[in-house]
């Protein structure tokens, strides 16, 4: 089994100081540039280069955040995701070579937060990075300081405090993004939310390049709630659907 293993430790006062980002990535060259990229953000960077060493660094190491090539040696970033995601959660930034919709949602579906197609601009990248770690903190706060109560929209409860979704009182499993971007349609029911909007909101992402994102997390989103809760106004954006009082 071929590995790698990096530490560095950063030194500068950036907002990346003593994160952990694992990078799991078979081609070297793309492997070696991001985490160089990383390190000059100020992030404690290890590296693997198949999937079997991905969850061997992942249990010893307890990164921060996994950027996660889906077409890997041993087995794939899909079965790395599970299996690092059954043992606690992470935050995961998914690599994929193919443009391919269905590569995308199934991802989303075993737990990754969001993804990126190669090729990629590294700036990007990094960005990417920070606000998922900034997401973390965010939920990480929120659940030190919940809302109190349970949103009720007809068959759809939202809980705030234990961050939890049902559908006609079963539990529906939501990745956190998932969970933040139905809180965001929640908080103005019915109301078209732009996908720039959207991305904005939940993502902290303000480069309309991005837009591709939410469509795929809110395609992911319908087949957990049901695709009849979430509305498309195409050329905007979406709006959640309410029972008519």
């Amino acid at each position: 089994m071929e590995q790698t293993h990096t530490a560095h430790n950063g030194t500068t006062a950036t907002p990346g100081a003593q994160r952990r980002v694992l990078v799991v990535e078979d081609d070297q060259t793309i492997q070696e540039a991001i985490a160089t990229r990383l390190r000059a953000e100020g992030f404690l960077v290890q590296t693997a280069l198949d999937g079997p060493a991905a969850v061997e660094v992942a249990e010893a190491w307890q990164p921060d955040l996994l950027i996660l090539d889906i077409m890997l040696p041993g087995f794939d970033g899909l079965e790395v995701c599970r299996r690092v995601q059954a043992h606690r959660p992470v935050p995961v930034l998914m690599l994929t070579a193919r443009d391919d919709e269905t590569d995308m949602l199934v991802g989303l579906g075993v737990g990754a937060d969001d993804y990126m197609t190669k090729p990629f601009s590294m700036r990007e990248l990094a960005a990417r990075v920070h606000v998922l770690l900034r997401r973390v903190e965010r939920a990480a706060l929120a659940a030190a300081t919940p809302r109190n109560g349970t949103l009720r929209l007809g068959e759809l409860e939202i809980d705030h405090a234990q961050r939890r979704v049902r559908v006609r009182g079963e539990d529906v499993h939501l990745t956190p993004t998932e969970f933040d971007l139905l809180v965001c349609l929640a908080n103005t029911p019915r109301a078209v939310l732009s996908r720039e909007q959207l991305l904005a909101e939940v993502w902290d992402w303000a480069d309309a390049s991005g837009t591709r994102t939410v469509d795929s997390h809110i395609k992911a989103l319908r087949r957990k709630i049901g695709a009849e809760r979430i509305r498309t106004v195409h050329g905007v954006g979406y709006a959640l659907e309410t029972p008519t009082p």
